[in-house]
């Protein structure tokens, strides 16, 4: 491949933003459909402007998704984010006793082109990314959370930072609400057996022209 192709294709891969998230399986999300902005505990703190483009760019993107902000602590959703702007830090929950759902996922991530090996209790948030949570305020339970690389930089210029923001923000909640994924007591051992079968079908083939050749 021409060294000029390479460089492009590595310049493309090291702007792009990864996206990851996870959510509590047992929770409707089409039960949702307001939200409250609520700030998150030990969150690092963004200047006014930066943090006014993080909420237009989330508040354009929910309202897509049939969410009406309200300022009542009756909201269906309370939604907050956190950053990491300069150093790395740990998630931190919205309250004290607000944790996980019976429901979560911990074994990793979605998205990202794959699982990530890393747990969704105790994930790091890299300089860079921004981490979105969802809370039940009904069962205090994180229900959603999605994070996004290369999204602030407290260095780009205002309108930069914005129209960044708005395609890092639409990218992330493209999982919002998330695949229902059904899994049934039959699917995946007969998608293993199929495999299985197949493979000594295979198998059984080979060996026996190997028998014949002898």
């Amino acid at each position: 491949m021409p060294l000029a192709v390479v460089l492009v294709l590595a310049s493309v891969s090291s702007l792009a933003q990864d996206v990851r998230y996870n959510f509590d399986k047992n929770t409707d999300f089409s039960k949702f459909k307001t939200y409250k902005w609520v700030p998150i505990k030990d969150a690092h703190k963004l200047n006014d402007l930066v943090d006014k483009q993080v909420r237009d760019a989330l508040d354009a993107e929910l309202a897509k998704k049939s969410l009406t902000k309200t300022e009542g602590d009756n909201a269906d959703l309370y939604i907050g984010y956190q950053a990491g702007v300069g150093q790395e830090k740990q998630f931190s929950s919205y309250s004290s006793g607000w944790g996980y759902g019976p429901g979560w996922y911990r074994g990793g991530w979605y998205g990202g082109g794959g699982m990530s090996t890393t747990t969704g209790q105790s994930s790091t948030i890299y300089v860079g990314q921004l981490a979105v949570d969802m809370y039940d305020p009904a069962n205090r339970t994180l229900v959603w959370r999605g994070v996004v690389s290369k999204t602030v930089d407290p260095k780009a210029k205002p309108d930069e930072q914005q129209k960044n923001l708005n395609k890092a923000v639409a990218k992330l909640l493209k999982n919002y609400p998330p695949p229902v994924i059904r899994w049934t007591p039959l699917s995946r051992p007969f998608f293993a057996w199929d495999k299985l079968i197949s493979a000594e079908v295979g198998f059984g083939f080979w060996f026996s022209s190997l028998a014949n050749k002898r």
